[in-house]
C-alpha cells in the first residue's frame, strides 16, 4: 500500500507545477492563472526506492463560501481526508497572506501530519521565507517547484516521517493480471460528462456543476465494475475553434484531444435536451481519425417527450452516418439509467478493437466478398485479390494483397469493410482495410525494352 500525500493551498501559488514535478509528467495543466485546478488529480511518485501517490487540488477556502468555489473547496477537503500527509503550499513572492492563515487553522484539525513548503523561492534571499515562522508549523521548507531545488528534500521528510506506517514492499505485477480498459469521456461542454464519471464511480469524485466548462484538465480515475478494471478520463468539454477565447479553455482542448489519442474505448457524451449539434460530429471526427473505438451516449434522455426523443434520434442517424459500426445508447447520468448498457457496449468495442483475426478466416471471408461481387474493372484491369491478413489492433489493420490493387475503387472497399464487420462482429470500433499490390520482378526489364 502506498503513502498518499496531497497538496494544499490557495490559488496560484503553484500546486500543479509541484505536483507535475513530483510526478515527472504533464498531466496538470500549470498557467499564471488563479482558480486553474479544480478536480483532485491523482499521480504516483518516486524518491529513491519509495513510490507514493500524490493529489493536486484546487485553491483551497476553507471558510464558508458558495459555487463553484464551494465545490472545489469540497474536493480539497476530500484529498486531506484520504491523504496520509499534508503539503502545505505558500508563495515566497507574495508572502503570507490572510488567506494562508485560513488555510493553516483549517489543517491544524485535520489529524494529518501537515508539512510547510515555501514555494517560488529561486533566487531570494532566506530571509523571504521568515515570516512563514508565524504558522507554527516549525522550519518552513524553502522550494523551487519550476527549477526543482529542495522538491527531493521535502519528499525525502515526508517519507521518512511515513516509513514505520509504510515499510518498502516489493510488489511484483502479475502478467496474468488483466490491463485496464482506458476510457475517455469526451463531448460539449455541459452536456453531463462528469455526472455521468461519478455515476460510474458511486460518488462525487468529479465537479458536476450547471456551468459550461467547469472541468478544465483531463482527470484519470481507476476504478473496477464487474471485475473488470478500467481507468476513467474526465476531459474539459470541447467547443468550435471560433468559440475558444481563453488561453486555460485551449491547454484544455489540447489535454482533451491527447486523451482520445491515449484512450482505448471513447464515450462520446450527448444532450438529447440541446439536440446534435455540428460540433459533436466534429469530435467523432477526433476519435475517428486516432483510430478509438467508439460508444455514443445520449444522455439526459429522461428529460425529453417522446416527440423530442423521435427528433434527436433522426438528427443522429443523419449528422452521424459515417459511425453506423457505433453502438449508441440512450441513458440518463443523473439517475443512473441506462449505466449497464453503456458499459456493456464499452466492453464490446474494446474486444473488437483488440480482435485477433486469424489469416487463414480473414482470407475465406476475403474470397467469399470477391465471389459474391467482384470488384469493378478499371478500363481493362480487374484488381485481383489474393490473400488478407491482420496487419494492427486498436484499431483493426486488414492488409490485402494481390494484383493491380491501385484500382480497387472506394465502394468497394467500403463493401469489403462491411463484409469483415459481419463475419467477425467488430462493432463499435474503426476498421482500416489497406491494400499491398504484389510487385512485378520483370517490371524493370519491360521498362528497359521501352
Amino acid at each position: 500500500m502506498l503513502p498518499v500525500v496531497a497538496l494544499v493551498g490557495r490559488p496560484n501559488v503553484g500546486k500543479s507545477t509541484l505536483f507535475n514535478r513530483l510526478t515527472r509528467s504533464r498531466d496538470a495543466i500549470v498557467a499564471d492563472f488563479p482558480g486553474l485546478t479544480r478536480d483532485r488529480q491523482y499521480g504516483q511518485g518516486r524518491v529513491g526506492p519509495r513510490p507514493y501517490i500524490v493529489v493536486d487540488t484546487g485553491g483551497f477556502e476553507p471558510v464558508k463560501s458558495e459555487g463553484i468555489v464551494r465545490e472545489m473547496a469540497d474536493q480539497a477537503e476530500a484529498a486531506i481526508a484520504e491523504a496520509d500527509a499534508v503539503i502545505f503550499v505558500t508563495d515566497a513572492r507574495s508572502g503570507l497572506t490572510p488567506h494562508d492563515e485560513r488555510i493553516m487553522q483549517r489543517l491544524r484539525t485535520c489529524g494529518r501530519p501537515v508539512y510547510l513548503a515555501v514555494n517560488k523561492c529561486e533566487g531570494l534571499a532566506v530571509e523571504h521565507a521568515a515570516e512563514f515562522y508565524e504558522l507554527g508549523m516549525g522550519e518552513p521548507m524553502r522550494i523551487s517547484a519550476t527549477h526543482g531545488h529542495g522538491v527531493a528534500a521535502l519528499m525525502q521528510k515526508v517519507l521518512t516521517d511515513l516509513a514505520e506506517d509504510f515499510p518498502e514492499e516489493k510488489e511484483e505485477e502479475s502478467p496474468d493480471a488483466p490491463k485496464r480498459i482506458k476510457v475517455c469521456l469526451a463531448g460539449r461542454p455541459n452536456v453531463g460528462k462528469s455526472t455521468l464519471a461519478n455515476a460510474l464511480l458511486g460518488e462525487e469524485r468529479f465537479i458536476a456543476y450547471d456551468m459550461p466548462g467547469t472541468t478544465r484538465d483531463a482527470i484519470k480515475v481507476d476504478f473496477e465494475l464487474d471485475g473488470t478494471p478500467f481507468r476513467l478520463i474526465d476531459t474539459a468539454g470541447l467547443r468550435r475553434k471560433g468559440k475558444v477565447f481563453e488561453a486555460v479553455e485551449k491547454f484544455s482542448v489540447v489535454k482533451t484531444l491527447q486523451a482520445i489519442e491515449d484512450c482505448n474505448v471513447c464515450i462520446l457524451v450527448l444532450d438529447a435536451t440541446e439536440g446534435i449539434a455540428a460540433s459533436d460530429a466534429q469530435i467523432a471526427g477526433y476519435a475517428l481519425e486516432a483510430g478509438r473505438a467508439l460508444v455514443v451516449a445520449v444522455n439526459k434522455w429522461d428529460g425529453v417527450d417522446s416527440y423530442k426523443r423521435s427528433m434527436v434520434d433522426l438528427d443522429i442517424e443523419r449528422k452521424f452516418h459515417f459511425l453506423r459500426w457505433a453502438r449508441f445508447i440512450h441513458i440518463s447520468a443523473l439517475k443512473h439509467n441506462g449505466l449497464n448498457h453503456l458499459m456493456k457496449a464499452v466492453r464490446d468495442a474494446h474486444a473488437a478493437s483488440f480482435a485477433k483475426l486469424s489469416t487463414p478466416k480473414l482470407t475465406r471471408v476475403m474470397m467469399a466478398a470477391v465471389e459474391q461481387q467482384q470488384p469493378p474493372r478499371a478500363g481493362r484491369i480487374r484488381p485481383k485479390l489474393r490473400y488478407a491478413h491482420q496487419g494492427g489492433m486498436n484499431p483493426p489493420v486488414i492488409v490485402i494483397h494481390g494484383n493491380s490493387l491501385d484500382a480497387v475503387s472506394d465502394s468497394y472497399k467500403r463493401y469489403l469493410e462491411g463484409v469483415f464487420r459481419e463475419a467477425f462482429n467488430l462493432a463499435g470500433t474503426p476498421l482500416r482495410v489497406e491494400f499491398k499490390a504484389n510487385r512485378n520482378p520483370y517490371a524493370h526489364e519491360e521498362n528497359g525494352r521501352k
